[in-house]
């Protein structure tokens, strides 16, 4: 795998495509460092160059600090039942709100959930899932796992991963379309369920390769805040992103992290502690 690089150019936006070319990837097989967002001056006097830093996300490697990998989905076969969302609704989905509030670290208050109800929410995913590809023609496989309580609910949570080949659609740039597909199909389980649907879907390990790549992120960042003794913005994540950072600093002995910024800007800040 490539190692980091870092770039300068224009703009950010340039930068990133500049060493997205460099290193022969995409836009989601990357971490991005924003160094300096550049300035393009007064009448072109004090002008300066972008400048980013890329960090390739490498297959899943133990780490010493990240976070134990989950067990390794079990195949299942789809429910029997058939589920038929109307084609319409499933191709347009609702944009997933924002919340431009700051906070320390965000988490959702989840309902106690029994193993029958786990059971029923897996099988009605795989089949919400299972109908999602036969409409989109897409050949895949869907496994499941129930992982370990989450360390801030204390809930145990479905995972449902998709498998097989040529799957970036279902990933999109920067894990768009696997953050709209999610939202969807909890969308279309809680209204079958007539409850809340809390199941994480991951296509070909993405969210364990981001989740360990943000957490080699998190640390760097918290050295260079230690180093600085300033504090460090990190590029706009999504919630579950932002999270993973929260989570690995949360008792770090000299940092401390706030979601700023709103809609589509949110991001982590990383603050030294005083």
């Amino acid at each position: 795998m490539s190692r980091e690089i870092e770039v300068r150019g224009q703009t950010v936006d340039n930068a990133i495509e500049i060493g997205l070319t460099k290193l022969g990837l995409n836009r989601s097989d990357v971490i991005v460092d924003v160094i300096d967002e550049g300035s393009r001056g007064i009448l072109g006097l004090g002008a300066r160059e972008a400048v980013v830093r890329l960090l390739p996300m490498t297959p899943a490697v133990p780490e010493q600090k990240a976070e134990p990998a989950p067990a390794r989905p079990t195949p299942v076969k789809p429910t029997p039942a058939k589920v038929a969302p109307t084609p319409t609704k499933i191709v347009t989905p609702p944009v997933p709100p924002q919340t431009p509030v700051i906070v320390q670290q965000e988490e959702t208050a989840v309902t106690p959930i029994t193993s029958e109800e786990l059971a029923l929410e897996r099988d009605t995913a795989v089949a919400i899932l299972q109908t999602i590809l036969d409409h989109m023609q897409i050949e895949a496989d869907i496994h499941t796992a129930v992982t370990e309580p989450d360390d801030m609910t204390g809930q145990p949570i479905n995972l449902i991963e998709i498998t097989g080949p040529d799957l970036g659609v279902l990933i999109g740039p920067r894990g768009d379309t696997l953050v709209s597909l999610q939202y969807m199909a909890r969308l279309i389980a809680s209204h079958q369920l007539k409850n809340k649907a809390n199941f994480v879907i991951d296509v070909e390990g993405y969210r364990e390769r981001r989740k360990q790549a943000l957490a080699r992120l998190a640390e760097r960042m918290a050295s260079k805040v230690i180093k600085q003794q300033r504090p460090v913005s990190l590029e706009p994540m999504p919630a579950n992103e932002r999270r993973v950072i929260h989570m690995i600093l949360r008792d770090h002995a000299a940092v401390y992290t706030q979601s700023t910024g709103e809609g589509s800007q949110r991001r982590v800040r990383i603050h030294p502690k005083r």
